[in-house]
């Protein structure tokens, strides 16, 4: 074996890095909602979302094995369907990418301002807030990737710190104090009068799955960089959902603490990460909130080197304007960076940084893919391509039954979605449409790929 060959990841390496691209600020973020959804059901709708996302993540890893280019969906729709395919799935990558950060960041800035005591729920201080971080984030990219790289790192043992904390102090505080709750009176805990889990249906079923699904995307990354694996072809589509049942059953064992020691603290709380809330005890809750702080500042860095190089990778490949690869002399993508800054601070303004509706968003935001990608396998098992693909192993359970229920899960998901309350505001007790957030939507998925496209083809114009 090549000393090449041995530096690749191995099929446990490749388990570590699907498990730490996987775990970010979705389980800080998602159990409120999705008790307050599901209520009872709440652990079930975790398993079902592992269990979708393990379905989705085959997929990714089956495309991996014919087109190796860094990309991910980008490159797989690219490979299958063209230009003009792959340039829109471009796009929406980065879009998608673009909501994650402010997900993300709307995560920090909250919780920073619940630490000290601020008003979290107040648009002028959240928008300021904001303003701050990105700032401090731009100064950290302006050093460079090995400052970059420092952070995340923290962030890695920071998120690992405050989860490993959430579980072994649950269990201590149960044996304890002999805590025990019978799952099913979750259900009927009630705030101002009024019982917090509305009566389950389809519809608030689906929405509790799709705000857990949160928790468990970053998988469709990880097989982005599968030429640097061993055997990708055989190791990804087994080493992927071994990761998200890994993850699974972290998630599970954080949220049962979570509904048998302080259900309603859980549900009613205003602190962002709510998780926190569980714990009576201020400084053990505090520990809990900086390490949940400190996971989800790295993970803000992160993707703020991540998504601004989707437009570059596009730029070099001549999809977008060559502009758009312009760096600094510290090797600094400005502008592809102030573009994803700008809409990474106006989706959370457009949805009034609600993060219940910014987190299923971000879900959705990714079905796209979660459609084209499986497709796109059926294609490459056909032997079907716009592009040269990889002369893989072909696997009809990996590159044909897998895609096809995948496609089945997301259509019954965008079916069976909410999207009156996705896209509305209460105002005075009544739900109306909120028109900033469809019009962002509209700007993400119509108005942007459509100013691209053209500035991209007016340059390209030009050049001739």
């Amino acid at each position: 074996m090549s000393e090449k060959e041995n530096d690749k990841l191995g099929f446990w390496s490749i388990v570590l890095l699907a498990i730490n691209a996987i775990i970010g600020s979705g389980i800080f973020l998602t159990p409120a909602s999705v008790v307050q959804q599901a209520g009872s059901r709440a652990l079930l709708v975790y398993f079902i979302a592992a269990i979708f996302a393990a379905v989705l993540a085959i997929s990714f890893a089956a495309a991996a094995k014919y087109v190796t280019k860094s990309g991910a969906a980008y490159a797989y729709a690219k490979a299958a369907f063209g230009d003009k395919i792959g340039f829109y799935m471009g796009i929406m990558r980065y879009f998608s990418a673009s909501v994650a950060w402010g997900i993300m960041a709307v995560g920090v800035v909250r919780s920073t301002i619940s630490i000290f005591g601020g008003n979290s729920e107040d648009f002028l201080t959240v928008t300021v807030g904001f303003v701050i971080l990105m700032s401090i984030i731009t100064v950290i990219n302006l050093f460079g990737q090995k400052v970059v790289k420092y952070v995340i790192n923290l962030a890695t043992i920071g998120k690992l710190a405050a989860l490993v904390l959430i579980i072994v102090a649950g269990v201590i505080l149960l044996i304890a104090t002999g805590a025990s709750s019978n799952m099913s009176e979750v259900d009927t805990i009630t705030q101002n009068g009024h019982r917090i889990v509305p009566t389950l249906t389809m519809t608030t079923f689906v929405m509790a799955i799709v705000s857990a699904f949160y928790a468990f995307t970053g998988f469709e990354s990880v097989a982005s960089g599968s030429e640097d694996m061993k055997d990708p072809q055989k190791n990804l589509p087994r080493a992927i959902p071994l990761a998200i049942f890994v993850i699974a059953v972290i998630y599970i064992g954080v949220v049962a603490v979570a509904m048998i020691l302080n259900p309603k603290a859980l549900m009613t709380t205003q602190q962002v990460v709510a998780i926190a809330a569980i714990f009576k005890n201020e400084i053990l809750r505090d520990i809990i909130l900086v390490g949940a702080l400190v996971s989800m500042f790295g993970i803000n860095v992160g993707s703020s080197f991540n998504a601004p190089r989707i437009l570059e990778a596009m730029a070099r490949e001549n999809q977008l304007s060559k502009s758009l690869t312009k760096r600094t002399k510290n090797n600094f993508p400005i502008r592809t960076f102030f573009i994803s800054v700008l809409l990474a601070i106006l989706i959370p303004m457009a949805f009034q940084y609600s993060m219940f509706n910014l987190i299923t968003l971000s879900a959705m935001v990714r079905f796209l893919g979660f459609i084209i990608v499986p497709l796109a396998v059926i294609r490459f098992y056909q032997g079907k391509s716009k592009e040269e693909i990889l002369d893989a192993d072909k696997n009809v359970w990996t590159d044909v039954v897998i895609p096809v229920l995948s496609v089945i899960i997301v259509i019954f998901l965008l079916v069976e979605y909410n999207w009156k309350a996705q896209f509305g505001v209460v105002v005075n007790g009544k739900t109306v449409v909120n028109w900033y957030a469809v019009a962002m939507m509209i700007f993400g998925f119509v108005i942007l790929p459509l100013f691209m496209s053209f500035v991209s083809r007016y340059e390209r114009k030009n050049e001739k």
